[in-house]
């Protein structure tokens, strides 16, 4: 069951007791969009999918506390995806707590330590930043040889943090892009797998996904789940007819 943790006006909510999503603004850069990271609350501490943009620490902070809980208990961070707004903010968090431990799929882990260029953070697009947010970013990329991950996934693998989740390796928007599925809850994590645009339930963005055809192929993967809620990074909750929408967008490549 999905409930406010404040009023209804707000978005920060949880699923059960131990899946919270939270909501976080990426800044005026960007729109001031918001996007949607989630902790899941297990009793050894907290796991945070997805670390958030550049210069996201303060408002992560300040989102973890809005669900009632404190970012000293952070154990572990997933990310889904070597995306700036996914990773972004993920060396000021180790900073932090310098004990997190972070778990990436091993298709994107030589991006995110430097080891190859980012797909689409290139030169040209950080040129075209303001220049604190390019210095941000241009340090960023400095520090990436630095990150150390404690753990490579794969695809169908099962993790027992949040109740347990399962990862679904989709490639297409990234080489490495995972979505993450929680079986108790019928829920899919779909990271930018999927998106919720104007209250409807649409497939990745195609000017951020270098490889199309095969992000519309990894739908495939999403359709055999048993799922009924949707929690996408860019556009938030859905649970409206789910599978009948993955099933359309799966076949619309077609």
């Amino acid at each position: 069951m999905l409930r406010s943790q404040r009023n209804p006006k707000q978005l920060n909510m949880n699923i059960g007791t131990q899946i919270l999503i939270l909501e976080v603004s990426m800044g005026p850069f960007f729109g001031h969009s918001i996007i949607h990271p989630v902790l899941l609350k297990d009793e050894d501490g907290l796991t945070l999918i997805d670390s958030g943009m550049l210069g996201q620490l303060e408002p992560m902070r300040k989102a973890i506390s809005d669900v009632g809980e404190d970012i000293s208990r952070l154990k572990r961070i997933i990310i889904t995806h070597q995306d700036i707004d996914h990773i972004g903010n993920v060396q000021a968090l180790l900073d932090l707590l310098p004990n997190t431990a972070l778990l990436a799929h091993k298709d994107d882990i030589p991006y995110m330590t430097g080891e190859r260029p980012f797909i689409k953070l290139t030169p040209e697009r950080i040129n075209l930043m303001e220049p604190a947010l390019k210095q941000q970013a241009e340090d960023m990329i400095r520090r990436l040889p630095d990150l150390r991950f404690a753990h490579m996934l794969e695809d169908g693998e099962h993790l027992p943090y949040g109740g347990g989740i399962q990862i679904i390796h989709t490639p297409g928007h990234t080489p490495g892009h995972i979505s993450l599925y929680v079986p108790a809850h019928k829920l899919l994590l779909a990271a930018d797998e999927l998106r919720v645009v104007e209250g409807e339930l649409v497939g990745p963005a195609e000017s951020a996904t270098p490889d199309m055809p095969l992000a519309l192929k990894s739908l495939d993967k999403l359709t055999v789940l048993d799922v009924d809620k949707v929690l996408c990074y860019h556009g938030g909750y859905y649970d409206q007819n789910v599978q009948a929408h993955l099933q359309a967008l799966s076949q619309s490549r077609e």
